[in-house]
């Protein structure tokens, strides 16, 4: 559940219907809104928070039609009111070299892991700025901090990510609006589980990547959902503008 942190407030996140989006809904939206163009999984994160006791509402949204966010946003800030936006969606692709990776997947990626943050704040600030009041979470990723290899396109867009919210968090200042980015490691999602599958023996892909953290583990949602809860809250109200690094050591070592 949302807990004191974010209790009375209302929480959108995005990509909620499995991994880090579905830990931070339970974490901050039990009152809120979750969305995902998974209209099955999201369906599925709801019954999960109303088990709990939560007042939620799900709204099946794909991130890249910048319209049908506006409509989103707009609506739940009407009904429920708009304190929070936790842009998660995101996706990855094969890996494969610069060279290697075809124009159509850099494309898609680009939509949704760029434009779909882009729409999220372009729908959520005229609101909170209005308000003088608001947190915005973009979830980046250490690979758009150090590069991933084999992962270009979705490093480019998530450094990407990390340099716009700086904007964001220019721009919306002194509205009383902040934004923050999240930067983890590699998180025990299907995500993370597509790069190893990618690789000629996954197994030993994984506990080479895991002998690289100094925590010798990879991360769980859980503990991303916590980070963007802190950041969401009361107790990071000097914060804006930063990327928050989880990655258990990983760039560092």
């Amino acid at each position: 559940m949302a807990g004191r942190r974010f209790e009375g407030r209302t929480a959108l996140v995005t990509g909620a219907a499995a991994g880090i989006g579905r830990a931070t809904a339970k974490r901050l939206a039990s009152d809120g809104v979750v969305t995902d163009v998974d209209g099955e999984g999201g369906e599925e994160t709801l019954a999960l928070l109303e088990n709990e006791g939560g007042n939620s509402e799900f709204r099946e949204l794909d991130v890249t039609d910048a319209g049908g966010f506006e409509e989103c946003v707009e609506e739940v800030a009407a009904e429920r009111g708009l304190d929070a936006l936790v842009n998660n969606a995101g996706i990855g692709h094969e890996t494969a070299a610069v060279e290697e990776t075809d124009r159509s997947t850099l494309d898609r990626v680009i939509d949704v892991n760029c434009k779909g943050v882009w729409n999220g704040c372009r729908a959520a600030l005229p609101i909170m700025k209005a308000q003088e009041s608001g947190v915005i979470v973009n979830v980046a990723s250490l690979a758009g901090l150090i590069g991933l290899p084999k992962q270009a396109a979705y490093s480019l867009t998530k450094g990407a990510v990390v340099n716009f919210t700086r904007t964001v968090a220019v721009e919306a200042g002194p509205y009383g609006v902040r934004a923050n980015a999240v930067c983890p490691g590699f998180i025990e999602t299907a995500l993370g589980e597509a790069f190893f599958e990618g690789r000629d023996d996954p197994e030993k892909a994984r506990a080479r990547m895991e002998a690289q953290y100094p925590l010798k583990r990879l991360g769980r949602p859980e503990e991303v959902a916590d980070a963007i809860a802190y950041l969401a809250s009361d107790e990071a109200s000097y914060v804006t503008g930063h990327g928050l690094v989880l990655d258990g050591g990983y760039s560092i070592a």
